[in-house]
């Protein structure tokens, strides 16, 4: 069993922030991480980015853990 290190830890939770953000802009057209930066041109840039290096890593995870889906 792969233990998860702080870093795949943080991935999950930023990732289900994006998750919930699109799904909030989606549903009530409200973008909740520009509210709460202020619409900083430039924190929402780093946010965004730390959330797509996140989702990087969650993609990587399985190949990580030795994950074999689709053999027999």
């Amino acid at each position: 069993m792969y233990k998860l290190n702080i870093l795949d830890k943080i991935s999950i939770v930023l990732v289900l922030i994006g998750a919930i953000n699109w799904g909030i802009i989606g549903i009530l057209n409200k973008n909740i991480v520009a509210i709460l930066v202020s619409n900083s041109y430039i924190l929402l840039r780093i946010i965004y980015i730390a959330i797509f290096v996140a989702a990087i890593n969650l993609i990587i995870l399985p190949f990580r853990c030795g994950i074999k889906t689709f053999k027999n």
